[in-house]
């Protein structure tokens, strides 16, 4: 019974969520952004989330000019689906609206490649790859044991050498993929104006001044502070009510 209670709530709430998401479109269509806000907003308290959901909500913000929620919402949606166009495109023309101009340092060398690389596939995505190598490497191994011709045991053997490098490639890929993911924790300034501090505590002397919208990384958490680093590789400490974290 507590069963069928269950199954009955879920649907209830994914019809209540789509239903919201539906209205969130419709009301952006009719230009009533702070309706359509509300809307998605509401889609979310029901934990129910999508890259869509949210790139629909930062177009809504950014229709409303307000740049840090836009921002976030696109970077949101980069994080469920990181080779999104039309996020990447709105994030950007979102980006333009932001006060301050922070270098981001390329990074060069063989951490560049590797990224590059890994960062083509989602950790899931690369495990799913390893499963299907693990499924070749296992019908390779079937093919060269039951072969009784000299050529396909052969062949068969090089599929199986093939399939295991491939495999540990792609096992390598989501390791690395998967601890970059929880390293790396991007954040957006929220504070109209916060400054960046050199030292956990208020007195402290000013590193930067950052302004709604820009995008931080944080490196570690202290009571109500965090220590940041921005683009340029600028290090610093800031009140941890003026960001939000993307993930």
């Amino acid at each position: 019974m507590k069963n069928i209670f269950y199954i009955l709530l879920l649907a209830t709430q994914v019809f209540f969520a789509q239903n919201g998401f539906e209205s969130g479109n419709d009301l952006y269509q009719k230009g009533k952004y702070k309706e359509a806000v509300e809307a998605y907003e509401n889609v979310l308290k029901a934990n129910k989330q999508s890259a869509e959901l949210y790139f629909n909500l930062g177009n809504c913000y950014y229709k409303l000019n307000k740049v840090a929620p836009a921002i976030y919402n696109y970077e949101k949606a980069l994080v469920l689906s990181p080779n999104d166009k039309e996020a990447q495109t709105n994030l950007r023309f979102a980006q333009k609206r932001t006060i301050d101009e922070v270098k981001v340092i390329p990074k060069v060398g063989f951490g560049k490649l590797l990224r590059d690389f890994t960062g083509i596939f989602h950790y899931n995505t690369w495990g799913w790859i390893s499963v299907s190598f693990s499924v070749l490497f296992l019908l390779s191994f079937i093919g060269y044991y039951f072969s009784e011709l000299t050529l396909s045991k052969r062949i068969f053997f090089f599929g199986m050498f093939v399939m295991f490098v491939l495999l540990l490639i792609s096992v390598a890929a989501a390791i690395f993929e998967k601890s970059h993911y929880k390293n790396e924790i991007p954040a957006v300034v929220f504070a109209e104006m916060v400054e960046v501090k050199a030292e956990p505590q208020k007195l402290a002397s000013n590193v930067v001044t950052l302004h709604e919208g820009t995008k931080v990384y944080v490196k570690e958490t202290l009571q109500n502070w965090k220590k940041i680093q921005l683009t340029d590789g600028t290090e610093g400490w800031i009140d941890k009510t003026a960001i939000k974290e993307v993930k």
